[in-house]
Parts: structure tokens; C-alpha cells; sequence
């Protein structure tokens, strides 16, 4: 009896020692759905001024993948002004869904974790958060390969016997990568690591650096190669090698692979514009930036991989950055290996910034949300680090892998989330939230629905993907599928929105949900510091603020009915 008293008392201590700091005399129940990392931002840290939004924006808009972004456009026919014209209006897409889930984050200051909660039910949010973060990690360990690849050039820029070719190699042939690409992959990685330290609201100061160090770099690199060519290039005199209902549908797929690049931006931006100082901060910042800072991008990637043409005859165009600098390292000198050095250190720091803003932190804040007794961001920042690197990466990156075709297309289906969320929000619930309530998980709160989930966020989710299968697995296997598929699937993200939103104010017009607003009524600016311990003389969760059970802050009816299934 002894022994297992002792048992228990260290089990107890240990359970203590690895628990993160929460808030006193939450229940059990509470205990599974907050931390300090998950209540809203108090003020102190709201930090997030429109000028960072700008930062961050256009240091994620610089790194490879948006280099690339046009080049899978031009190959399947479209002129380079006709694919630059897709990321323009693509972009300019994204932007606006992504101020439209970012406004509840700036506007209520809690992230994609607890705002699904008010759609999808206080437990039934652990699906779509568990959706994202499995996504997330993954991703970042492709990233942080790719940032890998940095690391090799700048090291071959300094030691030519940095070689993946004489290195003795000791993976297999067929493993999809060698010692060298790994020794640099894990060199990345590690050095990425302290990066995850920094909470949320600090870590802006990193985008501020990668917004003016990434950009000067791209252009010195365009002007570089523009100079070496001695001029732009046959792409940008390539007239569209499509025409009619051809040449429409491929720039309408260039659109939609611009919005469906964002799609993982798009449902986490509440993970960020939830430190914003004021929501106006979070909306005009984001809307104009993202689609100037990627089109920007774009047109420099395409007219420096125009430039590798004439700088190497007789070779297909050069769309890979980092193949053209690694290019520039075997026929030049030491000034030529300096400056790619540069580039590439560039490079590498638009990975990790990208890596940090799509991944690392939006896998931290589910995996809190999914154990937020033991997580916070930092421990699933790290988690999600330590997923990327025993994941294996460079499996996936082979071109014979099916992955990444999957990868890609499976984040389209987080239309269907953003579906959920943005109807929810904007038209089922009017711009009200209970702050408090969702994080109270006792059957009479507004947003525990039956068991803890809400079936129409789920009729709505399960209908936007759907409406996208039969495509999705034509796309994935590539087999036959029915024309009217394909071309549903060619506006994939417009269809699973729209679809998963429609269903789902539809199923709350049929089946009313509680805690909703007649007239548009936000009260998040009025939210200062939340205790979110009951409050056991009232019975229930309150509001973050006292708001007239009859009429809201501004004489608006507002909903109170508790669960109606």
C-alpha cells in the first residue's frame, strides 16, 4: 500500500512539473479546453500593428514555392503576362478570405482553435483542428528540407568539396536524397529550432528583418541574371499555346492553384491577427499585401528563369532558384560563389520565416488546443518539428511520389472548414461570440450543441468535400473520372466553400442554433482580460463583458436559447 501510495505521489509530482500554467480554479472539463496560450490575447500583448501585418506578408511572399508559382502555368500553355494576370487575381482572392477569417481573430483576439468551436461545437472542433495540424507538420518538414537545399548552397558556396556528387553517399540511390542534402536538411533544421522559442507576439520582429533583407536579395538576384543574359528571355515574347474554352479553363486553374496555395493561410490567420492592436490593423494591411507582395514575386521568378535560357543554351528553362544558383557556383568564381551565398542565406531565411508563420506555429496552436493540459505553442512548435524531421521528407519530394500530388491537392479541402467558419460568423451568428462560453464545456453552454458537436457545421464540412471527391481522386490517381467532375474540381476551392457555407446556414435555418444576433453586433472590443472560472453563483459561463440578456450592446436582439437538439 506504501509502494503504490509513492507511485501515485510521483506519477502526481510529474504530472504537476509538465503541466503548463493555467488560469486557478478551472474544473477538470475547462482543463481540457484552455491555457494560457489559448484565452483570449489580453491587451499587453496585442502588439501586432498594421505595419507588422505588411511585414509578414511580404516576407512570406518571398521564398521558393512563389517563385515557382506561375511556372506550371506557362508550361501548360499561358503566356507569362496571362499566368502573372492569374497570380494578381488569385491572390487578390486569397487576400480577401483571408481578412474575412482574420477579422474574427483581430476582432474577438482568440485563434482558429477556439474559433471553430463556436461552428463546429466545443469537442467536434477537434477534428478540424487535428485535420490542420497533421497537415501543418508534414508541411513543415518539406519546407524545412527545401530550406535545406539553402543550407547546401551556402555551404558549396564556401567549400566547393561540399559535393553531393563526390560526398560519399550513404543512402540509397532510390531514397531521394544524399548525405550531403541531409547533412544540410538537418543543419536547417536545427538552427530553426531557437526560432520556435519566441511567443507569437515577438516573433513579428523576424518577418520585419525577412521583409527587408528577403526582398533586396530577390532583386539583386533578377538584376543579376538579367545582366548575365544580357536580356529578358524568349518566355516573356511566348505567345499562350491554348485557345477558347482550353486557354479559359487553364487560367481558371492558375487562379484557383493560387487561392488553394493558401488555403492552410486562410484558416490559421486568426492564429495571428488575434494579437492585432486594433481590428483595422489586420484588414486593409493583409488585403493589399498579400496580392502585391506575391505578384511581385512571381514576376521576378519568371522573368529570372526567362534569363536561364540564354545564360545556358540549348536547356530547358531553369524555374528552381536554388537549380540556377547551384548553376552559378560551378562556372563562376569567388565573387559570383559570394553572392550566391547571399541569395541563398536569403533564401533560407523566407523558409524559415515560412515555415514558422504557415506551420510551426499553427500546428503549435492545435496541438494545444487537442492537450492543452501539457501543450502550448513552443512544446507544439517543437512537436511539430520533431514530426517534419522523422517524417523523412525527401521521400516525398521524389518525382516519382504520388505525396505531394495528394499533399497539395488534400489542403483544397480546408475550403471546407473555412466554409464553416466564415458562414458561421458572418451570417448565422451576425458577428456575435460569447467569448466565455467557448470554454465552458458543461451541457448548458451555448456551444455544446449535442455532445459537444454541432451536426450542421458537419453537414456542411462533409458536403463541401463531396461536391470535390470524384475530382480529388482523379486528381490523386489520375484515372477517368466524369468531365463534370473535373471541372468542378478546377474550382475546387470556390466549390467546397461555397457548398460546406450554404449547407450550413441552410441546416441552422431549419434546426436554429442559441447565441445568435438578429442584427450585426460584435462585442469583441470590449474584451480586456477573461477569467474563465465558473462563475458558480450564476450557474453559467458569462460573457467576457455584462451584455443585456434581452438586447445586445447596441439594443440588437440576441439569441440566448440553450441547446435546441
Amino acid at each position: 500500500m506504501t509502494t503504490r501510495r509513492l507511485h501515485t505521489s510521483r506519477a502526481k509530482s510529474w504530472n504537476n512539473k509538465v503541466a503548463v500554467d493555467n488560469e486557478e480554479g478551472l474544473s477538470t472539463a475547462q482543463l481540457m479546453l484552455t491555457n494560457n496560450d489559448l484565452k483570449p490575447v489580453e491587451p499587453a500583448r496585442r502588439q501586432w500593428g498594421p505595419w507588422n501585418f505588411v511585414g509578414f506578408w511580404v516576407a512570406d511572399s518571398f521564398n521558393i514555392n512563389t517563385w515557382m508559382i506561375s511556372s506550371s502555368s506557362i508550361v501548360n500553355g499561358l503566356s507569362w503576362w496571362q499566368a502573372w494576370l492569374s497570380v494578381w487575381l488569385g491572390y487578390s482572392i486569397a487576400g480577401a478570405f483571408v481578412c474575412m477569417t482574420g477579422r474574427i481573430g483581430a476582432t474577438y483576439h482568440i485563434g482558429f482553435p477556439v474559433v471553430n468551436r463556436a461552428s463546429f461545437g466545443i469537442w467536434g472542433s477537434l477534428w478540424p483542428v487535428l485535420n490542420r495540424a497533421v497537415l501543418a507538420a508534414f508541411w513543415y518538414g518539406v519546407q524545412a528540407y527545401i530550406g535545406g537545399h539553402c543550407v547546401y548552397l551556402m555551404i558549396r558556396s564556401i567549400w566547393l568539396s561540399w559535393d553531393r556528387n563526390t560526398i560519399p553517399n550513404t543512402f540509397a540511390a532510390d531514397s531521394g536524397t544524399t548525405t550531403a542534402d541531409y547533412a544540410s536538411f538537418f543543419i536547417f533544421w536545427l538552427v530553426s529550432l531557437p526560432a520556435i522559442w519566441f511567443p507569437v507576439h515577438q516573433i513579428r520582429h523576424l518577418f520585419t528583418v525577412k521583409a527587408y533583407f528577403v526582398p533586396t536579395a530577390g532583386i539583386a538576384f533578377f538584376i543579376w541574371a538579367l545582366v548575365r543574359a544580357g536580356g529578358v528571355g524568349p518566355i516573356v515574347h511566348q505567345k499562350a499555346k491554348l485557345e477558347g474554352s482550353d486557354l479559359a479553363w487553364e487560367f481558371v486553374k492558375a487562379v484557383l492553384s493560387a487561392i488553394a496555395n493558401f488555403a492552410t493561410l486562410i484558416v490559421n490567420d486568426p492564429d495571428f491577427s488575434r494579437f492585432a492592436t486594433k481590428p483595422k490593423d489586420a484588414l486593409w494591411s493583409q488585403l493589399f499585401t498579400i496580392p502585391i507582395g506575391f505578384a511581385v514575386t512571381s514576376f521576378i521568378g519568371i522573368f529570372v528563369s526567362s534569363s536561364s535560357i540564354i545564360i545556358y543554351p540549348g536547356t530547358e528553362p531553369i524555374w528552381d532558384p536554388l537549380d540556377l544558383l547551384e548553376r552559378f557556383i560551378d562556372d563562376g568564381g569567388s565573387a559570383q560563389r559570394f553572392g550566391v551565398f547571399v541569395i541563398a542565406l536569403a533564401f533560407a531565411l523566407a523558409q524559415l520565416g515560412t515555415n514558422i508563420a504557415a506551420n510551426s506555429i499553427s500546428a503549435g496552436t492545435d496541438f494545444t488546443a487537442l492537450l492543452p493540459r501539457f501543450m502550448n505553442i513552443r512544446r507544439g512548435g517543437y512537436l511539430c518539428a520533431a514530426i517534419g524531421l522523422a517524417l523523412c521528407p525527401y521521400m516525398f519530394l521524389s518525382s516519382s511520389n504520388n505525396f505531394m500530388t495528394y499533399l497539395s491537392a488534400y489542403s483544397v479541402f480546408l475550403s471546407s472548414i473555412a466554409g464553416v467558419m466564415v458562414s458561421d460568423y458572418y451570417f448565422v451568428r451576425r458577428g456575435y461570440l460569447g467569448v466565455k462560453e467557448l470554454y465552458d464545456a458543461r451541457r448548458s453552454g451555448p456551444y455544446y450543441f449535442t455532445y459537444g458537436f454541432n451536426w450542421r457545421a458537419y453537414a456542411g464540412y462533409i458536403a463541401g468535400i463531396l461536391i470535390n471527391v470524384v475530382g480529388f481522386a482523379g486528381a490523386v490517381n489520375g484515372g477517368n473520372v466524369p468531365i463534370g467532375a473535373t471541372y468542378i474540381y478546377n474550382v475546387n476551392f470556390f466549390a467546397g466553400f461555397i457548398v460546406a457555407a450554404a449547407v450550413y446556414w441552410i441546416s441552422c435555418k431549419i434546426s436554429p442554433i442559441p447565441a445568435c444576433s438578429d442584427k450585426w453586433l460584435k462585442v469583441g472590443d470590449q474584451i480586456d482580460e477573461v477569467r474563465l472560472a465558473y462563475d458558480e453563483t450564476i450557474g453559467t459561463a458569462a460573457s467576457p463583458q455584462k451584455v443585456d440578456e434581452e438586447n445586445g450592446l447596441d439594443g440588437s436582439s440576441i439569441d440566448k436559447r440553450r441547446n435546441s437538439d
